[in-house]
């Protein structure tokens, strides 16, 4: 069994500290489905609550490092400390409609990174209600609670399951999305939009789904995510296939097997 870091202990323990207040939240979601009033009010209070939790947890840790959270923006600290990217309620939607798919992420970035740059280090994608820990350390791995992950091993587009994610109001690219899917969907098996882009990229890290696009994301949808498929020997990229998934705001993931089939594909319907 992989041993946690410190840092991602830390991260974990945050994680976990969130987690019970959000599913009692959650249940109370589907009582308040009938009130006039609606549950979107109660639900952004259960993103702030559990957001607050999350950074009193990291910074009794780390009480000098800043953190970039949904809710909250930048929260200062030393610029040549690592930052933590905190999303406290990937899949609101979801947790709005009482669907019962949504997760807690939280990734660290060294602004001193292997080549200067500013890298994700650590991530973890915890699913508070199937109680599933995904996380990853750069050089060690992505792993799902003790077991090590490893992206799935298929080759052939047609038996292959892509996830991602539909623009809907006043979010995305409808015309690029609509000529993305009409090229790979008569490709593949099948074609998924779950919800939570946190939980679709550590998916594909864990092997259930072959592949993953989107675009119009924010760094704390990604970060964690991006760092699972790498480390569970994936690539994620733009749509043409280079390194520049967070500049571009296009995120194309697969397995080594299926990334170029996938890129291809993607990268003609946008010509």
């Amino acid at each position: 069994m992989a041993a946690h870091s410190g840092l991602l202990t830390v991260m974990d323990r945050a994680a976990r500290k969130a987690a019970p207040r959000l599913r009692r939240d959650f249940n109370e979601v589907t009582h308040l489905q009938v009130s006039r009033k609606g549950p979107a009010d109660f639900v952004s209070m259960a993103d702030k609550r559990a957001e607050q939790t999350l950074i009193e947890e990291l910074r009794k840790a780390r009480p000098d490092w800043r953190i970039l959270a949904e809710e909250g923006g930048e929260l200062p600290g030393d610029p040549d400390k690592p930052r933590f990217i905190v999303d406290p309620l990937d899949g609101t939607t979801n947790f709005l409609h009482g669907i019962p798919h949504f997760s807690i992420v939280i990734a660290v970035e060294d602004p001193n990174g292997s080549q200067g740059k500013p890298e994700i280090t650590h991530g973890l994608v915890y699913q508070p209600l199937t109680d599933e820990s995904f996380w990853a350390e750069k050089g060690r791995g992505a792993w799902l609670q003790d077991q090590r992950l490893r992206v799935s091993a298929r080759r052939d587009l047609s038996e292959s399951l892509i996830a991602t994610g539909i623009p809907f109001m006043g979010h995305g690219n409808f015309a690029e999305w609509s000529r993305i899917f009409g090229a790979v969907a008569p490709e593949v098996a099948g074609i998924r939009r779950l919800g939570s882009a946190a939980l679709d990229l550590a998916w594909v890290a864990a092997g259930r789904f072959d592949g993953y696009w989107e675009s119009d994301l924010k760094p704390w949808d990604v970060a964690a995510g991006m760092l699972l498929v790498k480390e569970a020997g994936g690539f994620v990229t733009d749509y043409r296939g280079q390194d520049m998934a967070m500049q571009r705001n296009q995120f194309l993931a697969a397995s080594d097997g299926l990334h170029s089939k996938l890129h291809k594909l993607v990268a003609n319907a946008l010509r």
